[in-house]
């Protein structure tokens, strides 16, 4: 039986069809993409600058699982986000999970320009549909399109992170993403892409300190690329540094880029050729599977990042701290180190003296304990004072359950010793702050404290922001007391700077000096407005610093007359004191 000759057509047309050949991104971008107008300094078709180019081949390079920028401002990064987006939607339908801060920023990202790029390009008008939630509404932050579909979520919330997954994941902004009470929101987004063996992790980020962000140690642990122009000089390729850049003394505007090669003045308006021909260079060849780049504002070729204006925008911004670290995060791309922020444990460690629990110092007359409670132990501070410094005395570990009775014994029986003082008599612990900040732990504390209550050994627990250095809980009912933790760390980083105003026993080791360093000073920004908040340095761990604060807080119930406990410790008897006795004038005209 013959077959249908319509179907025989079909059958043949078919056997030689062939789908088109997927676009890689920076010919796609070319080709398809358009910017808005008003939502671009520069609309309509997309022509990627050379840096961007590199940056787009390694997202749709399909040996390259990974990708990390270490970016300034002003370079484009937001266009190949944007970008890659589209490219998926149009080119290479997939899962796309985009992570950024906070829901106001995946909503600015969606609405001011994912929609309105989607909009100015036809290729993608009408293809990025609504995606129905739960309840069956349709939702700004979830779309969908054939093949795939694109989720938009805060790294606040790690509900957002738990209920998707993803082939292609992209972070942005990471280094203002903050662990939560699951951990790093970053890493949790990672695991959401573990399924595809063909997935693409795209991270990208303006740094903010130099230790600990995110995007600077996935730089550090990718193939390290830099961006190099070919300055007209010399030819040889040169990765512009803030270095290389010099004015004469108020020109900003004459700015200029000094080759570190041939050391020849390259001016301004040779930029556009320096960077046309530049290229990235990878300076970890060993590392495969892992892109990264560094670019800073000093290779754009925008009107408002001439190297004169940026010289402008540092003479402005070295004026103070704060504006100098903007600068050097959004403009040189770099993390910020503030050395005044930032402890050296080995400086610390080099002050130690001769003496401890075993030696009190003389002029020592009051002894605090801060208590920090973990699961397998528990750790105390010492702290000695005088009228005028703070010595740390020593530091005890006492190993067990804090939930057992048995390893409370023992922090009992730490909190009661007496040691031997030089001007006779002995000194003893005269107030303790445990702390029951912990969830699991606070009943096993607060157990342990009430009856010691009249001992000064108190339950405490660490607050943020402007706070006393230690208040009792307005809870009702309640024995445990409030402690203003940041006040007291920048009263605490203030004196260690200044050198001797605490003093340190030469029984400490260096674990517990580097415990101690084990958090910097750090700039946000609440609602507009600066504020210092503190953040653990990577890997370390924080026990003595919490004992040091708990110690100096506890400090404050105690109201003793530093003279009188001299006098008692040399064992001398106060002499009674005499009441005044004021005599009327009145009885005194009565005797006469």
């Amino acid at each position: 039986m013959l077959a249908d000759p319509v179907e025989a057509a079909l059958r043949r047309v078919f056997a030689n069809f062939r789908p088109p050949p997927k676009l890689d991104l920076a010919t796609w971008m070319e080709t398809h993409m358009r910017l808005p107008a008003g939502a671009s300094a520069m609309p309509g078709r997309v022509r990627l600058h050379p840096w961007q180019r590199g940056i787009a081949d390694a997202m749709s390079d399909p040996n390259i699982e990974r990708v990390t920028v270490q970016k300034s401002a002003r370079v484009g990064y937001s266009t190949l986000l944007i970008g890659l987006i589209g490219s998926l939607v149009d080119n290479e339908p997939a899962p796309v999970l985009c992570v950024l801060p906070t829901e106001s920023d995946a909503r600015s990202f969606v609405v001011d320009q994912v929609e309105p790029v989607f909009e100015a390009t036809p290729q993608l008008r009408g293809k990025l549909g609504a995606e129905a939630d739960e309840s069956g509404r349709n939702t700004l932050l979830h779309r969908r399109y054939p093949g795939g579909s694109l989720k938009v979520v805060a790294a606040k919330s790690p509900r957002n992170l738990r209920a998707h997954t993803a082939r292609v994941l992209i972070v942005d902004e990471a280094a203002a993403m903050e662990a939560g009470s699951e951990g790093d929101p970053i890493s949790l987004a990672i695991r959401r892409t573990m399924t595809f063996a063909n997935r693409k992790i795209v991270i990208g980020s303006t740094p903010v300190f130099e230790e600990g962000d995110p995007v600077i140690r996935g730089y550090a642990e990718s193939d390290q690329r830099v961006f190099e122009v070919v300055p007209p000089c010399c030819e040889t390729p040169t990765e512009i540094m803030w270095k290389h850049i010099e004015w004469p003394e108020g020109e900003p505007d004459l700015a200029a880029f000094r080759c570190p090669h041939c050391d020849a003045l390259t001016h301004e308006k040779h930029k556009v050729e320096m960077v046309a021909r530049g290229a990235w260079r990878i300076t970890r060849p060993e590392v495969k599977g892992h892109a990264g780049f560094r670019l800073n504002s000093l290779c754009s070729t925008l009107p408002n990042a001439s190297w004169g204006k940026l010289a402008a925008e540092f003479i402005a911004a070295k004026k103070s701290p704060d504006t100098l670290q903007t600068f050097v995060n959004t403009i040189l791309g770099e993390g910020w180190r503030e050395a005044s922020e930032t402890l050296d444990e080995a400086d610390l460690l080099a002050r130690a003296e001769e003496f401890g629990l075993q030696a009190i110092p003389e002029p020592v007359r009051v002894i605090t304990a801060g208590v920090d409670v973990q699961r397998d132990r528990i750790e105390i501070t010492f702290l000695g004072f005088s009228d005028a410094e703070s010595f740390v005395l020593g530091h005890s570990v006492v190993w067990g359950d804090p939930k057992e009775s048995t390893t409370w014994a023992e922090v009992d029986d730490a909190l009661k010793t007496t040691w031997r003082h030089p001007l006779g008599r002995t000194l003893g612990v005269d107030a303790a702050a445990v702390d029951a900040g912990d969830g699991e732990t606070m009943d096993s504390v607060q157990a342990f404290c009430s009856p010691r209550f009249n001992r000064r050994v108190v339950a405490i627990k660490g607050a943020s922001g402007n706070r006393p250095a230690i208040e009792a809980s307005h809870s009702k009912g309640s024995k445990l007391f409030i402690v203003g933790v940041d006040g007291i760390k920048a009263s605490l980083l203030t004196r260690l700077a200044r050198g001797r105003s605490i003093r340190f026993s030469n029984t400490l080791s260096a674990e517990w000096f580097e415990q101690l360093t084990s958090e910097r000073r750090v700039l946000r920004y609440s609602r507009g407005q600066p504020v210092r908040l503190y953040e653990r340095i990577m890997g370390r761990r924080a026990e003595a610093l919490d004992c040091v604060v708990y110690a100096l807080a506890v400090r404050n119930l105690v109201k003793v007359d530093l003279e009188r406990r001299g006098n008692e410790l040399r064992g001398v008897a106060e002499a009674p004191r005499i009441p005044n006795v004021v005599r009327s004038q009145w009885m005194e005209r009565g005797r006469r």
